[in-house]
């Protein structure tokens, strides 16, 4: 297996941001010839203007640690698991949001969308979910797509493929990923039975429209990331939250808030 220099995975990550050299020096406020020295293995940059030219491509805190790598340097950023001490005012951070926002759902979930946290207002969801697809770690996509998780009550079940498409189309644009690129393949490739040629402009526009208990609720979702993280984890970490988009499921959901606490108590009893 060949090993890339520092260089050529600059070079990479410049033409996947669709930059010239000239773009990234003045970004960098750094000479053109500067960055084609580095790109060509003619020039070995500090540590410090490896993370200057990381920022301005926006190369996420994972793929920087493999630049200082590539470069000779040890890595900057941490990766710890959401439980770990050094983490617990972010955790609890993330816990609050969660809490603040039932009476509807939210979730929290890694680059892969490996589910990390949730509030209570999705667990009435998991009732008939097939048990296998709770094993940790509970991947979203798969719970949204599959015919054992939500797939059955999801009454617009092709508009929320080709959003899930669309999005994860994207993230694979801005860094790539070896296992989201599988997940992506396994459910959502273009050419799998289900899948539909139309595109989705917007994740807000298009509701997700769900049939539970006796009730078609519609709901739109915002995404919620960390402003300048210096740790792998919260760097990946991203909160989806779902608001209703009627007034008739905003009743359902705010009508059901005790409904919702006595199950999740008899749940922890």
């Amino acid at each position: 297996m060949t090993v890339q220099t520092v260089g050529e995975l600059l070079r990479q990550w410049r033409h996947r941001r669709r930059l010239s050299q000239l773009d990234l020096a003045i970004a960098a406020d750094v000479s053109a010839r500067h960055v084609s020295l580095v790109e060509t293995g003619k020039s070995n940059p500090s540590a410090d203007m490896v993370l200057r030219l990381a920022d301005q491509l926006d190369v996420p805190l994972r793929d920087r640690n493999q630049l200082l790598l590539a470069a000779g340097f040890a890595p900057r950023y941490a990766e710890r698991p959401l439980d770990d001490g050094a983490l617990s005012a972010a955790r609890d951070a993330v816990a609050r949001v969660l809490r603040a926002h039932e009476p509807y759902p939210a979730v929290a979930f890694d680059r892969r969308w490996n589910i990390v946290m949730t509030n209570r207002a999705v667990e009435p969801f998991f009732a008939d979910v097939d048990p296998d697809l709770l094993r940790p770690p509970i991947n979203l996509v798969r719970l949204g797509l599959d015919p054992r998780g939500f797939a059955p009550l999801v009454v617009n079940l092709a508009d929320v493929r080709v959003m899930f498409r669309s999005r994860i189309r994207r993230q694979l644009a801005v860094a790539p990923d070896a296992e989201l690129t599988a997940l992506y393949e396994e459910l959502l490739a273009p050419d799998s039975e289900d899948a539909s040629r139309r595109t989705v402009e917007s994740d807000v526009v298009i509701p997700m429209i769900l049939r539970f208990n006796g009730r078609e609720l519609r709901l739109f979702s915002t995404i919620t990331t960390f402003g300048t993280p210096m740790d792998i984890t919260l760097d990946e970490v991203a909160i989806e939250s779902y608001y209703p988009a009627d007034a008739e499921s905003a009743a359902y959901f705010e009508g059901s808030r005790g409904d919702v606490r006595a199950a999740v108590d008899r749940t922890h009893r």
